[in-house]
């Protein structure tokens, strides 16, 4: 029985004409990130910053007014409440509440007091510790490890395809990661180390698009060896594109379910692996095989791209 097909089996689309206003929408991207990240920096979590987080449940709704009041009578050097849901929170409504507080002195002493503060009658399910020299080192390991990630995939592209693969390689997957983390700047939403976790997943998540896309283009350049360039690429791409468009959706899909009710805690993850999806996806298909128009030749072959109107 012939399944149901929602996109055609054969595309047409002239991906590298278009290519000039990919990477304008790309620039922008790249531009408003840099700006954001210049000008208004990264929220940072209690992972990178230090101090103490506590989740507090209570069978009844909290009085956040009153509950900030007793926190604040501690005189810690900075403190932050907030409600939070999800699963029990939601039982009744407003009856969890996030603490972060960033003591003076130390973080297992600030929890003990802010617990013997509030009193008894609350479930603490969360608490964290974190100290300042800690927490610089785990920024610092943090960046490292996505730089590097990039670079390891970008050189991994090189020697299994050629040089000029890798540099189209690492250019659109380090532009993906760049944007999402962008995206936690601009919407100044948490950055945490499991906001490390999602640029790295999304690393993995780009290249492999990327990746399928460069394959065929070298299977089509071993069979069709008189097609220039530009050529090439389109046909390699509109072959590719159902595959990428599906893969994408699916993995959209099943994140989904997570953003709208996996509550706060995994709100900031999704978002920012759904953003990556998309924006991973578009430049999968648009820029990271484009940019091969501007290197040497690969495979030493001296044809020259096809002309390709916008």
């Amino acid at each position: 029985m012939p399944l149901l097909r929602f996109l055609p089996e054969a595309t047409n689309i002239n991906f590298v004409g278009a290519r000039y206003y990919a990477f304008a929408i790309d620039g922008l991207l790249v531009l408003l990130s840099i700006l954001s990240i210049a000008f208004h920096g990264f929220n940072l979590g209690i992972d990178f910053t230090g101090g103490v987080l506590l989740e507090v449940k209570s069978p009844h709704v909290i009085d956040i007014g009153q509950m900030r009041a007793q926190v604040g009578a501690l005189s810690f050097g900075e403190s932050q409440l907030q409600y939070f849901g999800g699963g029990e929170c939601d039982r009744p409504a407003n009856s969890c509440v996030l603490i972060r507080v960033q003591p003076k002195d130390s973080g297992q002493a600030a929890a003990a007091l802010i617990k013997e503060k509030l009193g008894t009658g609350y479930n603490y399910r969360r608490a964290e510790v974190v100290g300042p020299k800690v927490s610089q080192e785990l920024f610092r390991a943090g960046v490292w490890a996505t730089i590097l990630a990039v670079i390891a995939i970008a050189a991994w592209v090189a020697v299994r395809f050629e040089w000029q693969y890798g540099i189209g390689a690492v250019v659109a997957t380090g532009h993906d990661v760049f944007v999402t983390a962008g995206l936690y700047s601009v919407f100044h939403m948490e950055f945490t180390l499991t906001s490390v976790a999602a640029l790295l997943t999304l690393a993995g998540y780009s290249i492999n698009d990327t990746v399928v896309v460069f394959d065929r283009i070298r299977e089509n350049r071993r069979k069709y060896k008189r097609i220039g360039l530009g050529e090439l690429i389109n046909m390699s791409t509109n072959q590719m594109l159902v595959r990428t468009i599906l893969t994408s959706a699916a993995t959209a899909v099943s994140i989904i379910p997570l953003l709208l009710f996996g509550g706060p805690t995994l709100f900031d993850f999704t978002a920012a692996i759904l953003f990556g999806i998309v924006v991973g996806t578009f430049s999968s298909t648009y820029v990271a095989a484009a940019l091969l128009l501007y290197l040497p030749a690969i495979g030493g072959s001296k044809e020259e791209p096809a002309a390709a109107s916008p």
